[in-house]
């Protein structure tokens, strides 16, 4: 900025503590030197409530970083437990942490990194029933929700209890962030109005994140919250961000609020927490829904029937990279993009039985859609994928 004047565009979300103790001004000097944040921002951060929704890729940083920052009380909300494949981007976990549910083991590296930070633990999946009630005891939501269901459940009660959130997606080698706070400018549902269709978007699970990824835009999102804790600076509000960290490229989208928006604009229609947010965001397409009714096996029917010779033709729908890491052997690899294209289906055996598979049962259910519909009655796929054929038949296989 130069001339050390602060651009405040928003009020301080938060009113300044009483006082900073001997312990707190030693461990916080670097902020309190700088002119824009000073005794009384840093005084805000300790008076702040700040929940992290997740505690995964952009939780870790984010956690991590809102500790050291000072933030008084932060909440963590997860119930999944640490897994291997965590441990290459959620920093907050460790080697020993395998098993351990993440919110306690989010909560012991907090307290490492600053003791003085209160951590209040919420050891259970948010739905629509306890959303209102947690967020409600805080006064900022960062979102490092991995899902769209989620996503629009926590834009919608952060609307409803009129509260501010800091928003961040990844994906592969792309980032995105932005502020929603619909008091002051548009919400998530002005950006995407309407879920994309069942399978159109790959989750992370499917289609990889470079690891650090989560740090470059977990950083944004804690920037964005310091900034609105201390009323500093010009947030992303009414921006979005949008990272490519291969060409290492960020750009800023203006983003308008929509006076149409079903929950923030001029005649909302949603008026409350909708009743099931995956049925919104569809999990699988109606079409897929109906091809799997009655075609759908298990991964040791799959055994079984290899086993017992019968004339079957296995196609894997999932990715190269992802066949290049396990695989389900007599699979043959067709992507799922080739079987929807159409480009793939005049290479499927007439007289043989098709089975579908991918990495946990969705793609193959699409794609046994797209299979029926072209005329191949007596497909199926097979429930819970490669996953689950590990689980089941070869434990000794890498999952992913």
């Amino acid at each position: 900025m130069g001339t050390g004047e602060s651009t405040v565009s928003l009020p301080p979300l938060v009113e300044p503590a009483a006082e900073l103790t001997v312990d707190e001004i030693r461990r916080y000097s670097r902020h309190l030197i700088i002119p824009d944040v000073g005794v009384e921002g840093q005084k805000r951060l300790k008076n702040a409530r700040v929940l992290c929704v997740g505690a995964g890729g952009l939780g870790s940083p984010a956690l991590m970083y809102l500790a050291a920052a000072g933030v008084g009380t932060l909440g963590i909300i997860d119930f999944d437990t640490v897994d291997e494949s965590n441990l290459q981007r959620q920093i907050i976990h460790g080697q020993s942490d395998v098993g351990r549910p993440k919110a306690e083991s989010a909560a012991a590296t907090i307290r490492e990194i600053n003791p003085l930070v209160q951590v209040e633990i919420h050891n259970t999946a948010l739905d629509r029933d306890n959303v209102k009630e947690i967020f409600s005891q805080y006064d900022l939501i960062v979102d490092g929700t991995d899902n769209f269901a989620t996503r629009y459940m926590v834009n919608d009660a952060a609307v409803l209890l009129g509260k501010p959130y800091v928003w961040g997606s990844i994906y592969r080698f792309d980032g995105q962030a932005s502020v929603f706070w619909a008091e002051h400018g548009p919400c998530y549902r002005c950006l995407y109005p309407e879920p994309p269709p069942p399978g159109m978007v790959p989750s992370c699970a499917e289609g990889g994140v470079l690891g650090v990824l989560c740090a470059s835009i977990g950083a944004i999102q804690v920037t964005e919250a310091i900034k609105l804790l201390t009323g500093i600076g010009d947030p992303l509000v009414g921006r979005l961000m949008v990272y490519d960290a291969l060409e290492m490229s960020y750009r800023k989208i203006k983003v308008r609020k929509d006076p149409a928006c079903a929950l923030c604009g001029e005649n909302p229609t949603v008026t409350d927490l909708l009743e099931d947010y995956e049925d919104f965001c569809g999990a699988v397409s109606p079409e897929a829904e109906e091809a799997v009714a009655d075609a759908t096996i298990t991964a040791r029917e799959l055994k079984e029937w290899q086993d017992a010779g019968k004339d079957i033709f296995l196609v894997d729908v999932r990715e190269p990279a992802e066949y290049e890491i396990v695989r389900i052997p007599g699979a043959t690899l067709i992507p799922k993009g080739d079987i929807l294209s159409g480009a793939a289906l005049a290479t499927l055996p007439q007289d043989k039985q098709i089975v579908l598979h991918c990495k946990s049962g969705v793609r193959s259910a699409e794609a046994l859609a797209a299979v029926k519909a072209a005329g191949f009655r007596d497909a199926v796929h097979v429930q819970g994928g490669v996953l689950s054929w590990i689980k089941q038949i070869d434990p000794s296989l890498p999952a992913y």
